[in-house]
């Protein structure tokens, strides 16, 4: 097969790297981290699931769909509908917009029996530190007690201050502290998901300091021995914030958060990502109580009382619940999670699964598993495909995305089973660099 072709968005990156320290703002989204040298890197417009290169080529996004914003799919009409009558008519003044207080009404409403109060931010980040400056105050205890991601501030960043990268098995070994005050050393502290043993010392052990547990309720597996109960107890005994960050998980398997499923209730929690499918919006949502803490604080900015945010969230929400969206995405997923399965026995390909079904991928179990990772990028992109060993499903993921998605994928397998065996060697196949190791999670 032709080799990838060098196009504007190459060369544009070239220049990105020279103007935006490491090329752009979003780690996920670094061609470093996908296809180095080779990835398209910008877009022109998209529609759906089908992205526009800067020469004007089509492809199907099959892979992170907006680093997992877009679960209705890009551009979706209902929502840019909103969202455009909200730019016509003005999307900032000196007073406030209304539709602020008509989002805050309905996730009160839709984290019922518990929730009382929220608050906004434009940032699944700043919200993540909204959320612990809330807490601290409400309890007026500055330690928390940490698991999974949850973004790139002082708070989280400080639990690398120690002796050891304890980052390097919640997201990327070696995790660079520079700029973070070490003042901060031992304010947070982590812990390994489905060890209940490992957070009841912890919690013992800091008791009269700790702050919050904080945790994504589920990412590549879920809990074990009813962990999330006894989490919830735990902080329940003595007196200890339990926050659930659902910035990515929510609104895949639940109309809202994935503790519904598991049907334990959190003191906050946190959605971001798809809630506005594509816009900029957050929101922290909280016991009244907590949250009211939130007015002995310091908590303000600019643009998080802009309008097109809420806008879109109130109608992408709308829309999610008139298709039920949730239902849709997680049919898919857990449909790619046996295909997937299916051509690697007939390969004889040894793959690990992980994820919740609409954030579902895969990993080759192989010393060559980034390098089979950036093979599939290089050869589906020849055929129109953004792929990896992910995909964040949304609903424009038709039966007949699909079906072209893995009748293209069926061949990149079988090149990758011959690397296996020893008939091909995988770095002649390749056309550039070996790609960038990922995120990954303890949970």
């Amino acid at each position: 097969m032709a080799k990838i072709e060098k196009g504007k968005g190459q060369e544009l990156y070239i220049k990105a790297k020279k103007l935006i320290p490491g090329g752009t703002s979003l780690l996920s989204k670094r061609p470093e981290q996908l296809l180095p040298e080779n990835w398209p890197s910008y877009y022109s417009k998209s529609k759906g699931c089908h992205i526009w290169d800067l020469d004007g080529k089509e492809y199907i996004d099959c892979s992170m769909m907006g680093i997992g914003t877009n679960t209705l799919g890009y551009a979706n009409d209902a929502v840019d509908e909103a969202v455009m009558k909200v730019v016509r008519d003005g999307n900032m003044t000196t007073w406030n917009c209304p539709e602020e207080v008509y989002l805050a009404e309905k996730l009160i409403e839709m984290n019922q029996p518990w929730a009382g109060g929220v608050r906004y931010t434009r940032g699944g980040g700043e919200a993540n530190s909204v959320c612990i400056r809330i807490a601290r105050a409400f309890t007026g205890k500055d330690k928390v007690a940490i698991c999974g991601y949850h973004g790139w501030h002082d708070w989280y960043v400080s639990v690398n201050l120690g002796d050891s990268d304890a980052l390097a098995g919640h997201l990327l070994p070696g995790i660079p502290t520079g700029g973070v005050p070490r003042e901060l050393r031992g304010t947070a502290i982590p812990f390994h998901y489905n060890d209940y043993e490992e957070i009841k010392k912890i919690v013992e052990d800091n008791k009269d300091d700790l702050a919050a547990v904080k945790m994504e309720v589920c990412r590549n597996f879920g809990p074990e021995n009813n962990f999330l109960q006894k989490v919830r107890d735990l902080c329940t005994k003595y007196g200890i914030i339990l926050i659930f960050d659902e910035c990515t998980s929510g609104f895949r398997e639940t109309f809202g958060g994935l503790y519904k499923k598991y049907g334990v209730n959190p003191d906050m929690t946190i959605f971001s990502k798809t809630m506005a499918n594509g816009y900029a919006e957050c929101a922290v949502i909280g016991r009244k109580d907590i949250m009211d803490a939130a007015q002995g604080s310091w908590i303000s900015s600019t643009f998080w009382t802009e309008r097109i945010g809420p806008t879109a969230a109130l109608a992408a929400m709308k829309e999610m619940e008139r298709i039920k969206s949730w239902e849709i995405i997680t049919k898919i997923g857990n449909e790619n999670k046996r295909h997937w399965q299916e051509l690697a026995d007939k390969y004889g390909i040894k793959i690990n699964q992980w994820g919740i079904a609409p954030l579902a991928g895969y990993n080759f179990d192989s010393k060559n598993h980034l390098a089979y990772k950036t093979y599939i990028t290089q050869e589906m992109i020849k055929k129109g495909y953004l792929a990896g060993n992910s995909m964040y499903a949304c609903i424009a993921h038709t039966p007949d995305v699909i079906d072209g998605y893995f009748e293209a994928l069926d061949p990149v397998f079988a090149v990758i089973s011959d690397c296996e065996n020893g008939k091909r060697d995988i770095m002649k196949e390749l056309e550039g660099p070996v790609c960038q190791a990922g995120f990954k999670r303890l949970n």
